[in-house]
C-alpha cells in the first residue's frame, strides 16, 4: 500500500464528512407536547421534531420538518392526534410546522426571534390561536375513515362530556450530535411511533388521505397527505 496518499484521502474524507454533517444537521429540535383533561384524569404525549433548513449548495430545496404527528391515548378507545398540518386560507398548510416553535418563543418574548438563534432558545412555550396544528380524533385507530376534525376550544363535542385540550406547547431540546444523536447525552432523537398506532400509514393506497377527508380537512388535493402524519 502506498502510504503517501493516506494524508490527502484523509483529509478529503474528514472534509466530505464534515459537510454533509454541515448540510444534515437539524437548525433545531423541539418537543410538542399535547395535555388532555379527561374524565379519569390529565392524559399526555409529546414528540420531538427536528428542523432542517436547505444548506445545499444550489439552495433549490426548502426548510423541512421531521417527525411523526402526536398521538395521546385518552383511555375508553379515545384518542387525540396533533397533525404535522395547519388549515390557513381554507386549505391544508403542512409547512408551517418548521415555524411553529420559533413563532411560539416570538408571541412568549413579544419579540422577534432569529431562526439562526433558536437552538439556543430555553424553557416551555405554549401554542395559542392558528399556531395549534390541526386537531383531530378516530373512533378507530384502525379505520382512517372514522377520523374527526376537534375543535381546540371545543373538544368536548367530538370526544365527550369531560374531554377538555388543556394546552399545547413546544419547547427547545439540544440537536445533540447528527447523525450519532440516538438519546441520552448524544441528543435525543426525532420521536417515531405514529404508524404503531394507525397500521394503515404503511398499507398500500392513499389512506393518509382517506383520513383527512373524513376529517373534512379542507384543500388536501395537490399536498402529500401522509406528511400530515409522518415525515422522514
Amino acid at each position: 500500500m502506498n502510504f503517501k496518499w493516506f494524508g490527502p484521502l484523509a483529509l478529503l474524507a474528514a472534509l466530505v464528512i464534515g459537510d454533509q454533517i454541515r448540510i444534515n444537521r437539524p437548525a433545531h429540535k423541539y418537543r410538542l407536547t399535547l395535555e388532555v383533561e379527561t374524565p379519569e384524569g390529565r392524559k399526555s404525549a409529546s414528540g420531538v421534531m427536528a428542523v432542517h433548513p436547505d444548506r445545499s449548495y444550489t439552495r433549490r430545496g426548502q426548510t423541512r420538518t421531521l417527525g411523526d404527528a402526536v398521538f395521546v391515548d385518552l383511555g375508553q378507545g379515545k384518542n387525540l392526534v396533533a397533525l404535522l398540518a395547519h388549515v390557513d386560507n381554507n386549505k391544508l398548510v403542512l409547512d408551517d410546522m418548521n415555524y411553529v416553535a420559533l413563532r411560539a418563543y416570538a408571541a412568549a418574548a413579544g419579540k422577534r426571534v432569529p431562526f439562526s438563534e433558536m437552538s439556543r432558545m430555553t424553557g416551555v412555550v405554549p401554542l395559542k390561536d392558528e399556531l395549534i396544528p390541526v386537531l383531530i380524533a378516530f373512533a378507530d385507530p384502525a379505520t382512517p375513515g372514522r377520523a374527526k376534525l376537534v375543535p381546540p376550544g371545543d373538544a368536548e363535542a367530538v370526544l365527550g362530556k369531560g374531554y377538555r385540550l388543556q394546552g399545547i406547547s413546544a419547547e427547545v431540546v439540544p440537536n445533540g450530535y447528527w447523525p450519532l444523536d440516538f438519546g441520552g447525552a448524544l441528543g435525543e432523537p426525532v420521536t417515531r411511533g405514529i404508524q404503531a398506532k394507525l397500521p394503515w400509514l404503511s398499507g398500500a393506497g392513499d389512506l393518509a388521505a382517506t383520513a383527512l377527508r373524513a376529517a373534512g380537512l379542507p384543500g388536501i388535493d395537490g399536498i402529500d397527505a401522509r406528511e400530515a402524519f409522518t415525515r422522514k
